[in-house]
């Protein structure tokens, strides 16, 4: 029988690109390459009989050119507190197996890596409010990054954006926008300030996205 599993996160995504992100507008990068860091906490989620609610997680990603072009460098940081069990089985989701193929943004973005780095097991300090676009990453002696919300410069608030992805996504059906400042050292090194982030629930199972109203749209009503 075939893996049955179950990865809800709540998740911060900070990349090099501005605040048009080109994954998520058919664009071409900024830059013209890509570099992205996502961490997340888990609140819902299981890999057979294994649970996983409440670890942490990242996913360090490096493309030399745009992601389809391939020949990235992916390296996944899985919470210590993880037992054996629970490290293989987060290990297996967050490198894109176990699901049909290219079904979520694991297994699209592995298919697009040649270099895969050593998994770390490591503590992940994250401290995010999605609502609020703010987060606050310390993995020690890999990683850096806050995120905040973008603020109007007319009143000094914080700039609410919002994108919704009813089909075609392989990653979120919404996200708050905000912009984040990253730091990654040893195989990963990378750093970018002032861009994109993304603040979202990554919910897969086995056969791809998960395509529930996020609890982020409440403030829309019913």
């Amino acid at each position: 029988m075939a893996d049955q599993w179950l990865f809800k996160s709540e998740t911060y995504d900070n990349c090099n690109c501005a605040m048009n992100c080109g994954c998520q507008f058919n664009l071409p990068s900024t830059h013209g390459y890509c570099q992205s860091a996502f961490v997340g906490t888990i609140v819902e989620g299981h890999f057979n009989d294994t649970p996983l609610s409440g670890l942490n997680w990242a996913a360090l990603y490096k493309w030399p050119g745009e992601i389809k072009d391939g020949n990235g460098r992916r390296q996944i940081v899985i919470d210590e507190r993880a037992d054996e069990a629970q490290r293989i089985a987060l290990e297996t989701i967050v490198s894109g197996e176990a699901c049909e193929p290219l079904s979520n943004l694991f297994a699209v973005f592995a298919s697009t890596c040649s270099e895969f780095c050593e998994t770390l097991f490591l503590p992940i300090d994250l401290d995010a409010d999605l609502e609020q676009r703010t987060a606050r990453v310390e993995i020690q002696g890999v990683m850096r990054s806050t995120g905040r919300p973008t603020i109007n410069e007319f009143t000094g608030q914080p700039f609410h954006i919002a994108l919704a992805r009813p089909s075609g996504s392989f990653e979120f059906t919404y996200a708050e926008i905000g912009i984040g400042t990253t730091s990654v050292t040893g195989d990963m090194e990378m750093a970018f300030e002032d861009s994109w982030a993304h603040f979202c629930v990554h919910h897969f199972n086995q056969d791809g996205l998960v395509r529930e109203r996020s609890r982020l749209t409440a403030w829309l009503g019913t």
